[in-house]
């Protein structure tokens, strides 16, 4: 056969002019056209297709054989080329031209395989010069794939991968992986090699890749049924595989591309085709991700602003403004609120330096803002000095005023233990009283949450003629915490533009 005179020469001139960086490559190359030949010998036994004639198991004895025949040939190719680039960088031309007819003669073979695999009892085998659909390709198709084999670029520096990228390489047979894995690293891609489906599949689960080529037929799991685990297992679905065999079958190829390959090559592989088509493989691979990236980055800052959102707006009212409301507005029933307000602030200030004041400030009120979180009452704002609250807003709830007694005594729980750390103690006064409100959002660029009506007006009254370290509690808010809570009475009051109201101290709980 001569592809092996040529490969049993050129193995005699490396030996000879001690090329020993060409040997062991050309030495893969003879053993697989031998491998061949023996195979080819055993095609002009009829009794070989004899025994399947006639039997349903007849194309699937083909599609094996063509697969079998193909194998060799992928690795006469493969080194072959792989060589030329390596000759011709190194500008042995003699090597390259007689590299050229060897790869002629493997290009030849590879386009009659199909006449020999349908060869059947009866019929002849091809042979040179014999016109027909068993016969050679035509001369101009024969040209076109020996052109392709000349055409192959030397300057393997030019087809760099742009993104370099790890690559599972799944095939059976020593030498295809071999030969995958060189051509991918030339590209300057990290390559991995599994020899069946269970170490691929293996793996994938314990490696981090960019694309699985994946051969069709082997033993024990086939490629086809890899690629239905693949696509069926949603951490791996977006993970791209390109499909390698030697079957060309069209029903091989749709039955791959319809369970999720992304791609498929047919052995022997041409080099320049590899590059484009595991290149566009990877380009949507790595295009995925980014996508996948910018969803994740367009989450992650979704949330940033919904917790920004949340710093200023309670939780019921930003799902609101999400629903594409424009307007917030509510006249609520049976709210209680809470003014707190630092007894003598002014003069405090004036004693403290800027930075220790905010610091004491925002200790207090960053303790209020938990307690009220944890009470479950919403805080409005603050102003200054004064901290502003609310139970049974934006949602009502039956219990807001014992809510709201609960908040009030934790806050001068809190400003106790604040005092241990300061050199000058803090003393509170506190109002609350029921009773009805409007609330609603205010603002399009630095917008609040805020609440008005004669109700405000009153708890802001409680806390200013209230006494340091008491709460003050208008009778409204009274009924609702007599039950649970003790009281005293604290006598009429003179409320600037009401009449005289009765109002009572919140002690305790009973």
């Amino acid at each position: 056969m001569a592809v092996m005179g040529y490969a049993e020469m050129l193995m005699e001139d490396a030996v000879r002019e001690e090329r020993t960086e060409a040997t062991d490559d050309l030495r893969r190359i003879l053993d697989a056209s031998q491998a061949l030949h023996r195979l080819i010998l055993s095609l002009l036994d009829p009794a070989v297709f004899q025994q399947h004639a006639g039997s349903a198991s007849l194309e699937d004895f083909r599609r094996t054989l063509r697969h079998d025949l193909r194998t060799p040939i992928n690795a006469i190719k493969g080194y072959g080329e792989m060589l030329r680039e390596d000759a011709a960088d190194g500008g042995a031309d003699a090597l390259v031209a007689d590299l050229d007819k060897m790869l002629g003669e493997a290009t030849l073979l590879l386009d009659r395989i199909d006449g020999l695999v349908t060869y059947s009892d009866g019929q002849s085998l091809p042979s040179e010069g014999v016109s027909g659909n068993e016969s050679a390709a035509p001369a101009g198709m024969v040209e076109s794939l020996l052109q392709s084999v000349r055409a192959v670029r030397s300057d393997e520096a030019d087809l760099a991968a742009a993104v370099p990228s790890r690559i599972l390489v799944v095939d059976d047979n020593a030498s295809n992986r071999d030969l995958l894995a060189r051509r991918l690293e030339r590209q300057g891609h990290t390559v991995l090699q599994a020899e069946d489906g269970t170490r691929a599949l293996a793996m994938v689960e314990d490696e981090a890749l960019d694309l699985v080529l994946l051969d069709l037929m082997m033993p024990g799991i086939s490629g086809y049924e890899v690629l239905t685990r693949l696509k069926a297992d949603p951490r791996h679905r977006d993970l791209p595989v390109i499909m390698i065999s030697a079957l060309s079958e069209l029903d091989s190829i749709v039955r791959c591309i319809e369970a999720g390959a992304d791609d498929y090559l047919a052995k022997p592989f041409d080099p320049t085709l590899l590059r484009a088509r595991v290149g566009s493989s990877l380009d949507k691979k790595h295009l995925r991700d980014r996508e996948r990236e910018m969803v994740e980055a367009l989450r992650m800052e979704k949330e940033r602003s919904e917790q920004l959102l949340l710093n200023i707006l309670p939780q019921a009212i930003v799902t609101r403004l999400n629903g594409g409301e424009a307007v917030i507005a509510d006249q609520l029933r049976d709210v209680t609120i809470l003014f707190a307000d630092i007894v003598g602030f002014t003069q405090i200030a004036s004693k403290m330096t800027a930075a220790n004041l905010v610091r004491m400030l925002n200790g207090l009120f960053s303790e209020f803002d938990r307690l009220a979180i944890e009470h479950g009452v919403e805080k409005i704002k603050t102003v200054g000095d004064n901290y502003m609250l609310a139970g049974g807003l934006p949602d009502p709830r039956p219990d807001h005023a014992r809510a709201v007694a609960e908040m009030a005594l934790a806050m001068l729980a809190a400003v106790e233990r604040s005092n241990r750390d300061l050199r000058v103690p803090l003393q509170m006064r506190i109002g609350i009283h029921t009773g009805d409100v409007v609330a609603g959002v205010i603002g399009t660029h630095k917008f609040v949450y805020d609440i008005w009506g004669d109700t405000v007006n009153i708890a802001s009254r409680m806390e200013s003629h209230g006494m340091p370290g008491r709460i003050h509690v208008s009778a409204d808010t009274h009924r609702h915490l007599e039950e649970h809570f003790r009281l005293e009475p604290r006598g009429v009051v003179e409320i600037k533009g009401k009449d005289p109201m009765e109002t009572f101290l919140l002690i305790g709980r009973r």
